[in-house]
């Protein structure tokens, strides 16, 4: 799970570094690098590209990429660490989600660890007053998709292979992202083509050692890790981009990753 975020934290980092490309190309290239290694992988196994689900995997593919569009887009008007934090905020309208989707129960801790994380981002919103309100809503809808995406994930089951999922959504990704970015196309220049390229590479890799945390680990001990991408992000911000955190969006970072690992410890104990 360390290498996991911190390869999540350095896709992250080239997002930033990429500014002055669109969201849309953006997404066509962290796709399309992706694929190489999900079409490899499945060809060598003898793993059937199509799925069984069909339509829910389109459906994961579609609410994906609109999440994953609305985060690099936030990317552009937040601090690289602020955008993630907000973005994880995801697990909390997955469960309301599944309240109303999947007749789950979520209980009244639960909701007071969502509590905390949602009066987090309050303190983001009331006190830091240089947080861009575009860029606050980008990453609330990247959120909310990305919630939608965990509800889709868990109806599709053990149905379909994990990398038959992900294949679908890079594929979706990159025929929207590489459609929408006609009419923007910034052809990249030297170094870019590494940087644009290395987002699917570490994407990638990033998705394939967070697998493998889950399964030689329980969730509890291996979930709350996640949020280290948060970390590094920050981190990455403040040396590479020389970017300024305040003291309310530091508590309000803190509120919402504490409100969120109070909430997966919690879980752990119920089973």
């Amino acid at each position: 799970m360390l290498i996991s975020t911190l390869a999540f934290a350095c896709m992250n980092a080239i997002v930033k570094q990429l500014l002055h490309i669109n969201a849309y190309e953006i997404v066509f290239f962290r796709s399309i690098s992706s694929l190489v290694f999900t079409f490899t992988f499945l060809l060598k196994n003898k793993i059937p590209f199509l799925g069984n689900k069909k339509k829910l995997l389109v459906i994961r593919g579609l609410v994906g990429v609109t999440s994953m569009t609305f985060f690099f887009m936030s990317t552009k008007y937040l601090p690289i660490g602020t955008a993630v934090s907000l973005r994880y905020m995801a697990p909390v309208f997955a469960a309301i989600f599944a309240v109303f989707l999947l007749k789950e129960k979520v209980k009244i801790w639960q909701w007071f660890f969502f509590a905390i994380a949602f009066i987090g981002v309050l303190v983001l919103k009331g006190f830091d007053t240089e947080l861009n309100s575009y860029g606050l809503l980008f990453a609330f809808i990247s959120a909310i998709f990305s919630g939608l995406v965990y509800i889709t994930i868990s109806k599709i089951g053990k149905d379909d292979h994990p990398v038959v999922v992900v294949n679908y959504f890079m594929i979706i990704s990159t025929i929207m992202g590489g459609v929408l970015s006609i009419n923007n196309w910034i052809t990249p220049v030297g170094i870019e083509w590494v940087l644009l390229l290395g987002l699917g590479v570490f994407g990638y890799f990033g998705q394939l050692y967070m697998t493998k945390a889950f399964q030689v680990a329980t969730t509890n001990q291996v979930a709350p890790l996640k949020y280290l991408e948060v970390i590094y992000t920050v981190l990455f911000g403040v040396f590479i981009f020389s970017e300024v955190y305040t003291f309310w969006s530091l508590l309000g970072i803190a509120l919402i990753i504490g409100g969120l690992v109070l909430n997966i410890l919690y879980k752990g104990k119920q089973k």
